[in-house]
């Protein structure tokens, strides 16, 4: 069977290693024709450094990699262009002595490409000589492509203080470019994050944002059409709805995408489960996420501006923006409110709730062996119908909650505490489950479905005198479990009551409706 290009980032190796071809390079023609000051923030693992390359090798002339792609007869190949291509993606930058080296090695890897000398001392006069010499020697306007511009930011993004001496020395790196203008050809920046314009390309106000550039949407990541015009010997076999639900689903204002680096290795191994969340670690994420009292569930739908997603800075980090520009969060839905444009975000697909849910389950229960140990019967208790299993178990795992962690919120944060816990477990399993199930009378706690079963749980604390069984009536009363009926499956109401004092369930409750 023919090899997949998984995690290939040269052009070149992808087309001597591979016969899969997802031909973006109809974007080149597009970007070259119509810009040439451009910048991309997607999430990691997305391609974009296969693109930038891709980018490298048309500006250069290489016609023989372009066989049979739309560029082959689309792009004048007699009149190549000399290009200078930098990357931060490889290596992780500690200080900012680190990031002063790795800028040395890329004027030095530029001098021995282009055989020119160096009369400037400092970094950014030098990348100007550059610029300014190899378009003299050539005669030709020079092509800059740089890769993961913002990763010696995110690298260090839990310590400020050394987070901003990195940005600033990038700011004063990347400050050439507005100056080299007369000798530019092309511009094209990708990164994770959009940090603001002001903070990093001060006086670059022609870069034009293609992030969420409908006519652009679509450049990183497989369509659905992409995916089975291509992989179709791949996909035979394997479960295709699966599929789309665990790793489609990723939208920048147009049709939605496949993460090319998890859908890669689904085909490669036969198995659908986490592939692009186990290549990075998101703690600093899950720090914000606690900082701002961020609740798992509240991330199924979450409103942001316009303003708050279009970048942050590292002194202030909104939430919302770096889970949208991560990967964690993507757009569901857009409405203009006069000058105000609103955005709604959620998960993009099942690998990303799952994996993300499970990272927060740490923060929420420590005790790794206990929590490990409750999945597969809180799983399997759903699947057989047996609520009394839930609450077994999740009275254990509320009971190892560390006190510390009450003695530092309000009872409103523990009752959102407790929500937060069930959602997580479930979401972190692959459940299908949804917080605040809406109706057409209100809201449900919590509803967890299976291929022939639905589970209505409602939350009280002891505060609210009320115990479970009042709690299964409020659902009745509500008649939240209509909007299930015409399923066919079996409906089981689950009713839970948390004691304040006990710091765990005091009341439990459930029933299979008739």
């Amino acid at each position: 069977m023919k090899k997949l290009p998984i995690g290939i980032q040269s052009f070149e190796a992808m087309q001597s290693e591979s016969h899969y071809y997802v031909d973006k390079t109809a974007f080149i023609e597009k970007l070259a024709s119509e810009g040439k000051y451009y910048f991309l923030s997607r999430p990691r693992r997305f391609g974009k450094s296969l693109f930038l390359d891709t980018l490298h090798q048309a500006f250069a002339g290489r016609k023989d990699l372009f066989k049979g792609l739309y560029l082959e007869h689309n792009w004048d190949w007699d009149n190549a262009s000399p290009v200078i291509h930098i990357s931060f993606g490889s290596g992780v930058i500690r200080s900012l002595g680190e990031l002063q080296v790795k800028i040395e090695s890329f004027l030095l890897d530029i001098r021995n490409e282009h055989g020119i000398d160096y009369e400037k001392k400092s970094v950014d006069g030098r990348f100007m000589e550059a610029i300014v010499k190899i378009a003299r020697k050539t005669g030709k306007k020079v092509v800059v492509l740089i890769d993961e511009y913002d990763k010696p930011i995110l690298d260090r993004i839990d310590d400020t203080e050394l987070a901003v001496s990195i940005r600033e020395e990038l700011k004063n790196f990347y400050s050439v470019l507005k100056d080299a203008d007369a000798h530019l050809k092309f511009v094209f920046i990708t990164g994770v994050s959009k940090f603001s314009k002001v903070s990093l390309f001060s006086g670059l106000n022609h870069l034009q944002d293609i992030t969420l550039n409908e006519a652009y949407a679509t450049l990183c990541g497989y369509t659905e059409r992409e995916l089975h015009s291509v992989f179709e010997d791949r996909l035979q076999g394997l479960d295709t709805d699966a599929i789309r639900q665990w790793y489609n689903g990723y939208a920048w204002l147009g049709e939605k995408v496949y993460n090319p680096f998890a859908i890669l290795n689904a085909l490669q191994s036969r198995q659908i489960r986490n592939y692009w969340f186990e290549t990075g670690t998101p703690t600093f994420l899950i720090q914000i996420l606690k900082k701002n009292n961020f609740r798992s569930f509240e991330m199924e739908e979450v409103q942001a501006t316009g303003t708050i997603l279009d970048s942050f800075d590292i002194e202030r980090i909104s939430p919302e923006a770096l889970l949208f520009q991560t990967g964690y969060l993507t757009i569901r839905g857009m409405r203009q409110i006069g000058a105000l444009t609103q955005y709604t975000l959620g998960y993009p697909n099942m690998e990303v709730k799952s994996a993300l849910n499970d990272s927060l389950l740490a923060y929420f229960i420590d005790d790794l062996h206990q929590r490990e140990s409750a999945r597969l019967p809180l799983y399997e208790s759903i699947l057989k119908g047996e609520p009394d299993v839930l609450h077994r178990y999740f009275h254990a795992l509320l009971a190892a909650i560390p006190h510390d962690w009450y003695r530092k919120n309000t009872m409103e944060a523990c009752e959102g505490h407790y929500a937060s816990v069930f959602y997580s477990y479930f979401a972190s399993m692959g459940v299908d489950v949804t917080p605040e199930d809406r109706t057409n009378r209100g809201s449900m706690d919590l509803s967890l479905r299976t291929d022939d079963k639905v589970y209505i749980i409602e939350f009280k604390m002891d505060s609210q005198r009320k115990n479970a069984a009042a709690a299964l009536q409020q659902i009745k009363d509500k008649g939240y479990h209509e909007k299930y009926r015409a399923q066919g499956k079996k409906i089981y109401l689950v009713g839970m009551v948390f004691s304040a004092e006990e710091r765990n369930i005091r009341d439990f409750a459930w029933e299979l409706l008739p």
